[in-house]
């Protein structure tokens, strides 16, 4: 199976979440945070949970990512509904040279005074 891109990702994941989670929602947006809303991928309201998915494209790309992250980690703090995180990051080319260091972002992050929780899985071909 070949993925295109982030969409198709985010196509598989959501077929996948469907059978098992009743309302799931693609494409919701965050409150504005520094004058900018973010989209989030995947909106879980009853697990609080948000699933943000990101597709390495190249080398270039993959030197992003975790910046990437960090400021989607920030936006969805804001989020009223959001007290976990995943991050799925698929790297089909193996793009990220030290995949392993994006776990550094699990864990707690606080943004004023609401927490929130941070998982981070890279997934290969």
């Amino acid at each position: 199976m070949h993925f295109a891109n982030e969409y198709d990702v985010q196509d598989l994941l959501h077929a996948l979440l469907r059978p098992w989670v009743q309302d799931v929602r693609p494409e919701e947006y965050t409150p504005s945070y520094a004058g900018k809303s973010t989209r989030m991928d995947f909106y879980l309201p009853a697990h609080e949970l948000v699933i943000e998915t990101k597709c390495v494209r190249d080398r270039q790309h993959a030197k992003g990512v975790g910046d990437e992250l960090l400021l989607d980690i920030v936006h969805y703090a804001t989020h009223p509904g959001c007290k976990k995180l995943w991050c799925v990051v698929y790297d089909p080319e193996h793009s990220l040279t030290n995949p392993e260091a994006l776990k550094d972002l699990e864990g707690e992050h606080k943004k004023n005074d609401r927490g929130i929780a941070v998982r981070v899985f890279v997934v290969h071909k």
